[in-house]
C-alpha cells in the first residue's frame, strides 16, 4: 500500500555529465551539449542512457574529428584545430553523428555582398574541364556543372557528389528545376532533356514538333527557366524558326506555345535568356545578336497564361528610350525586385525600368558621380558584357572585370539617376569586386548567384570560380 511518502527517481539532469569512448579517447561533456545535436542525432539518442553508468559510451570512429565536433556543439563555431581537416572530412563525421545542419551552418559562408567578395576556390571538373554551362542552388549554395557531353555535381560544401554522362556532345543550357532533376539542353542536338542525379538517369525529353510545318524540325534548346509548375524553353529550328514552349513539371507534356517567330531578322531571333518572375508570373526573353553594324535584339514580356505579350521593346529603335545607336549588349530580369536591367554597348551604361511600370519609356540610367570610379582600367563601353542580379544587387561583368551596383538607401551618396521623373527610385552606388590579376584571367563569359556565393565561368578558362564574401564583412560600425 503506498503511504505517499515514496519518491520515484529523479530525472538526468541537463547539467549531468556523461563520459564518451571515441576511438580510444575519453570525453566528458555534459547532456546538455551532446542533446544540442537535436533530437535525432545519434548523440542526443546516446543521452537516454543511465548518467550513473560507470562505464562510458564506446563510439568507434575518430577522435580528434569528434573533438572538433563536439566543440562545435559547445560553442556554435568551429574551433582553430577544424583547419587539420578537410571539409569533406568533417561533413562525412558530422553526418554518422547526426549534426550534418550544425555543421553546415558553422561552415557556411557569410551573407553575400559584393562588394567584399573575393574569389575563394575555383572548380575544376575531373574531365572536359572547360565548363559550358552551370547552374546554381539559390539555397545552399550547391552547384551543377555541364563540361562536354556530362553533368558534375557539387554539394552545400562543393564537395564533388556526383558525375553523370548524358547522351549529348556537349550541352549549352541547364536548369535544375527540381533538388534532384536538371532539364538541358544542346545547341548540336535537338530536344529538351531531364536527368535525374538521384538515379543518374535520363527520364524523359520533350521536342518542339508541327506536322502541319516542315520547317519545324530538329529543335534545338537556347535558353531554360522554371516556375513552380512549368518549365520553360526557347527552341531554334535550323531555318531560324523559333518559338518559347510551356512544359508542365509534373508530366513533362507541352502545355503551350508561346511567340512564334520566323527568325528572319534580329527582331524575331530565338531568346537566348529567360527568366520567370515571381511577383506577376510574367515570363522575360530577350535576345542580342552583334553585327558589322553593332548590337541589335529585343526584350520581349509573355503572360504565360494568355500567351499574350504584354510589353516589348526592340534596339536599335528610335527616340530617347533606345538611346538610339547605343543599343544593348546584354540584358537580365531581377526575379526578386520585379526590373529589368540593361547594358548599353557604346556607352557602357546601365538602365533599369520597374517591370510594373513600363511604358513607351520606362529606361533610367545609372551614372557614377565619382569619376575615378569612371572607365577605370581600360574599362571603356559595354561590349563583351554579361549581367546578373542577385541579392538586390547587379553584377556586370566587362570584359574580364566584374562590377557590382549596390543599392543604397537612405543616403546621398551612391550612383546619379539620369531621368526626369526618378522619384521613389532607390541609388545605386558602383564597385569593382575583382583586383585588376581578376580580370586577366579571361573574358566572363557566365555569372550566376547561390546560396551566399557568386558563380563566375570565363571563356576558354577551366573551371568555375567561387566568389564569397569575407567573415569580416558583416561587421558595423557604430561610430
Amino acid at each position: 500500500m503506498d503511504d505517499g511518502n515514496s519518491q520515484s527517481a529523479p530525472g538526468p539532469h541537463p547539467n549531468d555529465r556523461i563520459k564518451l569512448n571515441v576511438g580510444g579517447k575519453l570525453f566528458e561533456t555534459t547532456l546538455s551539449t551532446i542533446r544540442s545535436g537535436g533530437a535525432d542525432s545519434l548523440l542526443a539518442a546516446l543521452s537516454n542512457r543511465t548518467t550513473n553508468d560507470p562505464n562510458p559510451v564506446f563510439i568507434d570512429r575518430d577522435p580528434e574529428i569528434f573533438s572538433v565536433l563536439l566543440s562545435l556543439l559547445r560553442s556554435n563555431r568551429l574551433p582553430s584545430t577544424s583547419r587539420r581537416f578537410s571539409k569533406q572530412e568533417l561533413a562525412d563525421e558530422a553526418v554518422y553523428y547526426g549534426i550534418e545542419s550544425h555543421l553546415k551552418s558553422a561552415m557556411s559562408p557569410p551573407p553575400f555582398t559584393g562588394i567584399d567578395a573575393s574569389v575563394v576556390s575555383t572548380i575544376r571538373p575531373a574531365s572536359d574541364g572547360l565548363p559550358s554551362a552551370f547552374t546554381a542552388s539559390a539555397g545552399d549554395g550547391s552547384v551543377w556543372i555541364a563540361h562536354g557531353g556530362q553533368i558534375s555535381s557539387y554539394d552545400w560544401n562543393l564537395y564533388h557528389s556526383a558525375t553523370i554522362r548524358t547522351h549529348l556532345e556537349d550541352i549549352t543550357s541547364i536548369r535544375r528545376v527540381w533538388p534532384d532533376i536538371a532539364a538541358v539542353g544542346s545547341e548540336s542536338t535537338s530536344g529538351l532533356h531531364f536527368y535525374d542525379f538521384s538515379g543518374g538517369r535520363h527520364v524523359g525529353s520533350t521536342h518542339w514538333t508541327d506536322p502541319s510545318d516542315p520547317r519545324i524540325y530538329k529543335a534545338r534548346v537556347t535558353a531554360i527557366a522554371d516556375s513552380p509548375g512549368s518549365v520553360f524553353a526557347s527552341f531554334d529550328c535550323p531555318h531560324r524558326e523559333n518559338c518559347v514552349l510551356v512544359i508542365d513539371k509534373s508530366t513533362l507534356q507541352i502545355t503551350s506555345e508561346l511567340g512564334r517567330q520566323s527568325g528572319n531578322s534580329a527582331k524575331h531571333i530565338v531568346a537566348g535568356k529567360l527568366t520567370w518572375l515571381p511577383d506577376t508570373n510574367i515570363l522575360v526573353g530577350s535576345a542580342v545578336t552583334c553585327g558589322a553594324f553593332g548590337y541589335s535584339g529585343y526584350i520581349r514580356l509573355w503572360d504565360p497564361r494568355s500567351g499574350e505579350v504584354v510589353w516589348e521593346t526592340n534596339e536599335p529603335g528610335s527616340g530617347r528610350s533606345s538611346r538610339f545607336g547605343d543599343s544593348f549588349a546584354d540584358v537580365e530580369a531581377d526575379a526578386d525586385e520585379s526590373t529589368l536591367f540593361k547594358i548599353c554597348s557604346k556607352s557602357g551604361d546601365l538602365g533599369m525600368a520597374d517591370v510594373r511600370k513600363l511604358g513607351d519609356d520606362p529606361w533610367v540610367y545609372l551614372k557614377d558621380k565619382n569619376p575615378s570610379m569612371r572607365n577605370t582600367s581600360g574599362r571603356v563601353g559595354g561590349g563583351n558584357s554579361v549581367i546578373q542580379c542577385y541579392k538586390k544587387q547587379v553584377f556586370v561583368g566587362r570584359e574580364g572585370g566584374l562590377e557590382v551596383w549596390s543599392r543604397v538607401e537612405g543616403r546621398e551618396n551612391g550612383v546619379k539617376i539620369e531621368s526626369e521623373d526618378c522619384e521613389g527610385l532607390l541609388l545605386y552606388r558602383r564597385n569593382f569586386v575583382d583586383k585588376v590579376k581578376d580580370s586577366e584571367r579571361g573574358i566572363i563569359k557566365k555569372i550566376e548567384g547561390g546560396g551566399d556565393r557568386l558563380f563566375v565561368s570565363r571563356e576558354d578558362v577551366e573551371g568555375v570560380e567561387v566568389w564569397e564574401s569575407s567573415n569580416s564583412s558583416a561587421a558595423v560600425s557604430v561610430l
